[in-house]
């Protein structure tokens, strides 16, 4: 079994970590949550963090066979589809991706052709279904909670969490979104600090409490001696209760709505209209303010 060389890259305006890993021996990779640059009072896209992931892979001379999305994100635009394009790998996520395309497809009223069967990726994956990339095995593992759609990629001794775990000074991530469940993702966490104590856990934000500098990486044993939600091995209700509390605090992020129009379409805009433009809309009170 391989282990995969792991490269992270920041994207500041959305705090997001963005990841390819790759098998040194065979140099075949793939990339995990790329963003697409989305400028909100422009109502404009750019490819500049997708860029400097093309860019490095290839440089570096990796074959990427996946672009991987591990949910469908409220905080920033996939790049997923532009990537697979310029490098002809095959895209991915979890199959329960179906239930959240329902769910918004609902919140949107999106008419009734628009298809909610997950086929704008190549391929969704099941719980426990595994693969490789080069000689890296790679695991999938359904983590609910954060969404209903949430998974694990585990790749030899990298373990890509994105929304579930932060890093271990902030603990865990919201799960007040439609479809989420503290309960859920109680229990996604437990799986995950399941893994052996060597695991490199990469997470998908980090906000840099305390003026630290941005962090990605920690492993499952530092997350049982020191995430400040698990240290104390904390029962289901007393997670619970810290976490519905804080979640009652948080605003919605700021590009939630737009966000998910574009994700659950697999990283793409809505088709565009009769005068060659795509439009975005907003369910209008919808969602309570805080």
């Amino acid at each position: 079994m391989a282990n995969p060389i792991v490269k992270p890259f920041w994207d500041a305006p959305t705090g997001s970590w963005q990841y390819v890993f790759h098998d040194p021996d065979t140099m075949k990779g793939a990339i995990i949550d790329p963003v697409l640059d989305f400028d909100p009072l422009a109502g404009a896209t750019s490819t500049a963090n997708a860029q400097k992931i093309l860019t490095y892979v290839q440089d570096a001379g990796i074959e990427v066979v996946w672009v991987l999305d591990t949910h469908p994100h409220a905080d920033h635009f996939s790049a997923t589809p532009w990537l697979a394009e310029k490098l002809g790998a095959r895209t991915g996520i979890g199959a329960q991706v179906v239930g959240v395309q329902q769910l918004w497809k609902n919140i949107y009223n999106l008419p009734d052709d628009f298809p909610v069967d997950g086929s704008q990726w190549d391929h969704l994956f099941a719980d426990g279904e595994e693969f490789m990339v080069g000689d890296v095995p790679v695991k999938v593992t359904f983590s609910p909670g954060h969404t209903l759609a949430s998974i694990t990629y585990v790749a030899g001794d990298a373990a890509f969490v994105h929304d579930t775990l932060m890093m271990p000074d902030s603990g865990s991530s919201r799960a007040d979104f439609p479809g989420g469940s503290s309960k859920a993702l109680y229990d996604s966490i437990q799986a995950i600090l399941a893994l052996p104590d060597s695991t490199r856990v990469f997470v998908g934000h980090d906000y840099a409490p305390d003026g630290r500098d941005a962090a990605c990486e920690a492993t499952v044993a530092a997350h049982k001696a020191s995430n400040i939600h698990f240290r104390d091995d904390p029962s289901e209700e007393a997670y619970r209760a810290v976490r519905d509390a804080r979640d009652q605090t948080l605003p919605l992020p700021k590009l939630m709505l737009a966000a998910l129009q574009i994700n659950i379409r697999g990283g793409r805009l809505p088709e565009a209209e009769d005068n060659g433009r795509s439009y975005l809309k907003l369910p209008m009170n919808y969602f309570v303010s805080r």
